[in-house]
């Protein structure tokens, strides 16, 4: 009877999933149109790089949402893996120290203590997935204190700059102990048992998927990637420089700021476990996603989720209000031709260049979810009233009802809210295939007032900055075809050269579906002629990209998004199994010295 509850409960919930993550989209796009506003404007460069950085942040938070009729997928973008190495173990983070000596960590010296309790206690002891148990240093709990410390800093520093903060927030110039919130019940507690949940469960995750790799890799702890090395090496020579400045050792600084018991051993350790639980995890769902499934279970999904694998083509534009979007449409020709004309007519002052191609409003095998990612109007739900007693309100979404109704025929048009639709070919199963492409990034690069140099998007670069930056993707697409014109060839450039966040990969993109990328660099993808070998300059919004075509794959875009959903499904129900057989239990005398906060109430 509870699992039949549990069953009725799941569509309302994936309901409320799609309505909050479609709201979040839409508050992310409205930021997103306000920061760009600031930057034209802003004329201090600084600001204007801050700016920036936030733009890139909301930019990355919006793609990773991803919302479908049977699931609501939040990846973490492949930039934010990078950064983050893990959802809670930031590697690479100088300020760190800083931020957290500056708040009394270093309040009875540098060398206060040794850390031996610390370094020799056991302070919990984690079950893994087998139920084996396993010893963890009380170390170990101050690294990830510190850590989380960190995170809650700079997140309600990020929040307050930006009139988010609000009343639940801790007060950082007073002991955890001494303030209290609420935790996931409602229940109120201080914010050091919150602290001491929080890190134990983050531990408790992190170490879940440890044991898993170790086992996997037949009890061997195994190697991390050669870059992963290069990173961490990099982060403790940073921290040796400052240790250097304060005239100490690495140890001595780190544990100032860390913790107890957090030397440089510990801190190399803790850092070398977050990155093979993250590699396991995105190995694991890696080899999923490679793995074959049937023709049948692909047809299977097919057949339970049509709806989300279907697309059209259509001409597509969102326009500033609905006035411009019903003018728009009123004055649209029935055969569309001047669709792009009026595109520039209608789009803002900053984006009339670019509507000026017509690739830029043209979507090939666009599906349900393309036009959410888009942010458009006519993909936002709509609350009704169920039909049931308990008056619980369901998303529909008319806009795109219409778009993917069976009804449609080419040349029928829409106007949705602010959202102007032109169909070219009506809903379809579409034979298109995913596709394989290397890039180099080259961006317009300019100086601060202090001299150093910054890359900016081709849309806030000046005459000049543009031109260098031309200049720059024309020698390396010349260097490439002055040499072996191979993949390997062109990867090496694109690790020496790319700005952008897979440079070192190689610039490489597998597997890419319609829509996925900006419109020339899709439409240079697609394009029916494109054949392996194939390179070109592609100019988009954020800079030149040199262009290699590997590969035409064999899945068709439908079996591919089949298989990841498959994929996912399988890697979800893997992960789930791990977080819940994993169990963390403090150990005594061990926990007396976890870090409570940062020692201003000792």
């Amino acid at each position: 009877m509870a699992k039949e509850k549990e069953t009725e409960k799941k569509p309302s919930r994936l309901e409320a999933k799609a309505e909050k993550a479609t709201a979040k989209k839409e508050e992310i796009n409205k930021k997103l149109k306000e920061i760009k506003e600031k930057i034209l404007e802003e004329k201090d460069e600084k600001e204007k790089e801050k700016l920036r950085k936030e733009r890139d942040l909301l930019i990355e938070e919006r793609d990773a949402i991803i919302i479908t009729d049977d699931k609501v997928v939040i990846p973490m973008a492949k930039k934010a893996k990078k950064a983050l190495i893990s959802c809670i173990a930031i590697v690479c983070v100088v300020a760190l120290l800083c931020t957290y000596v500056a708040t009394g960590a270093a309040k009875h010296g540098f060398i206060s203590s040794l850390g031996w309790p610390q370094k020799t206690f056991t302070g919990m002891v984690i079950t893994d997935v087998d139920g084996e148990k396993h010893n963890v240093k009380v170390s170990t709990y101050n690294y990830y204190f510190a850590v989380y410390y960190n995170n809650l800093q700079q997140s309600q520093s990020y929040l307050a700059q930006y009139g988010a903060g609000d009343s639940s927030q801790v007060d950082f110039d007073k002991a955890f102990a001494k303030q209290t919130t609420e935790d996931e019940d409602g229940k109120k507690i201080t914010w050091a048992k919150k602290a001491e949940d929080e890190v134990l469960h983050n531990i408790k995750d992190v170490y879940g998927y440890y044991y898993a790799a170790v086992k996997a890799n037949k009890g061997k702890e195994p190697e991390i990637t050669e870059d992963q090395k290069k990173e961490l090496q990099e982060t403790l020579d940073e921290y040796k420089k400052s240790a250097k400045e304060y005239g100490f050792t690495l140890s001595a600084y780190l544990m100032a700021a860390m913790g107890d018991g957090v030397d440089a051993d510990t801190f190399t350790h803790e850092a070398t476990v977050s990155y093979i639980a993250d590699n396991y995890k995105q190995d694991y769902q890696k080899d999923l996603t490679n793995k074959e499934y049937t023709e049948k279970e692909l047809n299977d999904y097919l057949e339970k989720n049509r709806d989300s694998l279907v697309s059209v083509d259509v001409k597509f534009f969102e326009a500033s209000n609905a006035d411009d979007a019903k003018a728009f449409v009123k004055a649209l020709k029935d055969d569309g031709s001047n669709f792009a004309e009026l595109a520039v007519k209608y789009a803002e002052d900053d984006d009339k260049a670019t509507y000026k191609d017509e690739l830029e409003t043209t979507y090939y095998n666009a599906t349900r979810s393309a036009f959410s990612n888009l942010g458009a109007a006519l993909a936002t739900p709509t609350e009704e009233k169920d039909d049931t007693d308990n008056e619980e309100t369901k998303n529909e979404t008319p806009g795109l009802d219409w778009v993917f109704s069976k009804d449609r025929k080419a040349g029928d048009k829409k106007v949705y809210s602010t959202s102007v639709v032109y169909i070219l070919k009506p809903v379809n199963l579409s034979d298109a295939k995913t596709v394989s492409v290397r890039h180099i990034l080259i961006q317009p690069e300019t100086k601060d007032e202090n001299g150093e140099t910054s890359t900016v998007n081709l849309s806030e670069a000046d005459k000049d900055q543009k031109k260098a930056a031309k200049e720059k993707a024309d020698s390396v697409l010349k260097e490439y075809n002055d040499g072996t014109k191979s993949e390997d060839a062109f990867a090496a450039l694109a690790k020496k050269y790319s700005s952008d966040s897979n440079a070192s990969d190689g610039g490489l993109y597998e597997n890419v579906v319609p829509n996925q990328m900006v419109s020339s660099f899709n439409a240079w993808c697609f394009d029916s002629k494109r054949k392996a070998g194939d390179v070109a300059i592609v100019e988009t919004e954020y800079g030149y990209h040199v262009m290699y075509f590997v590969s035409k794959n064999d899945k068709l875009v439908w079996q591919y998004t089949a298989q990841t959903a498959l994929a996912s499904e399988n890697s979800t129900t893997k992960f789930d199994e791990i977080e819940k057989k994993v169990k963390v239990k403090k150990a005594y005398p061990g926990a007396f010295y976890f870090e409570i906060d940062t020692d201003i109430d000792r």
